[in-house]
């Protein structure tokens, strides 16, 4: 059997066959700065020859420190192009976390681009790495991308790269414990690709838009990997004050956000139009039409015809609501271990509430606890310089995901949780926190959730109210509130009710450590922050507490 093209091999292709035709386009200080395929093509080839001109080649390890820009991805690709393993690195982390992988992974050198605080993160870049500084960021102590690729003659010939070879070391953001570097081939990326677009054939000559973090697994495969495979366009955002703005500009055709963002812009639209405006309208046809073709447009989405959620779960009722509003998000479901290739639901073929169906050569089942494990070419090869860590994440070849699912007689999987979010009460009952979180979620009040009580007589349920809930009074609020509590505790067993909803004042943002890059919610941090209070909150005279 032939092996399938890889990234280099399909950006060669289109770099001859859309030589003229845009690829990248960077807001810059509001002006675009545009990159065609061959523009592209010209600066990595350079910068590939740069990097072997400075020594570095098979196996050595380059990593790249940046928010989202053209030239990470062109770095990317240069890395790939030299022969190197890329090392892609969030740009929030640590000056510590960040040495950390760098040591771990041996890196020789970094690419230094886009930062929020680059000065407080170069304190943990060790002095002998070999730093290079993207153009439109200029970072002092570095070499300059555009002096190296002027000064530097380019490579002619399209790399043979071996399948097999190592193509990245994606270090995992970790809910829990310390990251972990997932080891993934060239061969495990161009088959999550491949099947993939079997899944979406219609997808060709997109226009991306590129705003979560490229180090994560599923902004790089469906952003970067989709418009390298497809011939595409990819749009950066400029910053998230911009946000809005930029997609406007955009207008993409394939967009991809996490829960929270489809969170953030349900509140953005009832701000403007409250709910029972917004169903009086949508009950007048002609009006109902107009009303949704503006609220499509206003989003950015006006011309979307893939729209997908995935990295962390999503309410049902979030995802009923948009398409009552015409945009049907499509629901999926990966790790970094399996570079997101599990499952998804396909257009026209959407069920709320699951994460849709296997792909094509992916296997799937459930093992002890209902635990979903999933067995395919887009496996990782382990945990880099972690043996023992690896072992423990296959069974019989198939990888363990952590969570917990059920399959349907359609192969349609729901998430019912991860199984290391289960805790134990006093009473010896095992709580999963996920379903009920799901349900105070379908609240309009609230806005985030999280249920604690590892050790305690009864769980409690830590939130923050949403921007809706934030125009009532405090009365108003504590009374809907205790009525959801009601409600809520109606429909649970007995061992699962709430004692308590605490409503915490300030939001759980990446910047005060409460989430991960991804905006899944950190429980131990969680704990960490609230635990020494959990106690007198549960011996409180009254259900609902304003902390």
């Amino acid at each position: 059997m032939n092996p399938l093209p890889n990234i280099i091999d399909k950006f060669c292709a289109f770099e001859s066959s859309r030589a003229q035709m845009l690829f990248l386009a960077e807001p810059v200080k509001s002006v675009y700065q545009t990159f065609t395929w061959q523009q592209a093509g010209s600066e990595i080839r350079r910068m590939a020859a740069a990097l072997q001109k400075m020594g570095l080649g098979k196996n050595d390890k380059v990593a790249i420190l940046s928010k989202n820009c053209a030239h990470w991805i062109m770095s990317d690709l240069a890395i790939a192009m030299a022969g190197c393993i890329s090392v892609p690195l969030y740009p929030n982390i640590t000056p510590e976390a960040l040495n950390e992988i760098i040591v771990h992974s041996e890196s020789k050198a970094i690419f230094i681009g886009k930062l929020d605080n680059p000065e407080e993160l170069r304190t943990g870049v060790p002095d002998e790495l070999i730093r290079i500084t993207f153009p439109f960021y200029p970072n002092t102590d570095c070499l300059n991308w555009d002096d190296l690729i002027k000064n530097t003659e380019p490579l002619t010939e399209r790399p043979a790269i071996d399948p097999q070879s190592l193509a990245c070391i994606v270090y995992t953001s970790g809910t829990t414990g310390q990251p972990k570097g997932v080891m993934h081939t060239f061969h495990a990326v161009a088959f999550a690709v491949d099947a993939f677009l079997k899944s979406y054939p219609d997808i060709k000559n997109e226009i991306f838009f590129s705003y979560l973090p490229l180090c994560h697994v599923a902004e790089r495969m469906l952003v970067e990997c989709g418009a390298v495979f497809t011939g595409s366009t990819v749009y950066f955002v400029e910053s998230m004050d911009t946000f809005a703005k930029n997609l406007s500009d955009t207008k993409p055709t394939v967009f991809l956000a996490v829960p929270r963002i489809w969170e953030k812009l349900q509140e953005g639209i009832l701000k403007k139009m409250p709910q029972k405006k917004l169903n009086r309208f949508l009950s007048i046809p002609l009006l109902s039409y107009i009303i949704k073709k503006s609220i499509q447009k206003k989003l950015g989405l006006g011309n979307a015809r893939f729209v997908f959620t995935g990295a962390s779960p999503i309410n049902p009722t979030l995802l009923k609501w948009f398409a009552k509003m015409g945009i049907v998000i499509q629901e999926a479901y990966g790790m970094t271990e399996n570079v997101a290739l599990s499952h998804s639901n396909r257009k026209g073929a959407v069920r709320f509430g699951t994460v849709g169906q296997a792909y094509e050569g992916v296997q799937v089942r459930l093992g002890k606890d209902n635990e979903v494990q999933v067995k395919s070419d887009a496996s990782m090869l382990g945990y880099y310089k972690e043996p023992a860590l690896t072992a423990e994440c296959f069974e019989d070849g198939f990888l363990r995901t952590g969570d917990e699912g059920s399959i349907d007689e359609n192969g349609y999987l729901t998430i019912t949780g991860r199984i290391k979010d289960q805790f134990k009460t006093s009473k010896g009952k095992y709580i999963m926190p996920a379903p009920v979180e799901s349900k105070i979620l379908q609240s309009p009040l609230v806005a985030q959730v999280c249920i604690v009580g590892s050790g305690m007589p009864s769980a409690m349920a830590l939130c923050n109210l949403s921007e809706t809930a934030k125009t009532n009074t405090v009365e108003n609020i504590k009374a809907e509130l205790k009525k959801l509590l009601a409600e809520i505790n109606q429909k649970l067993e007995h061992h699962e009710q709430l004692s308590r909803l605490i409503v915490l004042p300030e939001e759980w943002t990446i910047a005060n450590g409460l989430l991960t890059p991804t905006l899944k919610i950190k429980r131990k941090m969680i704990d960490a922050n609230f635990g020494d209070r959990y106690d007198n909150w549960s011996k409180a005279a009254d259900m609902v507490v304003f902390a």
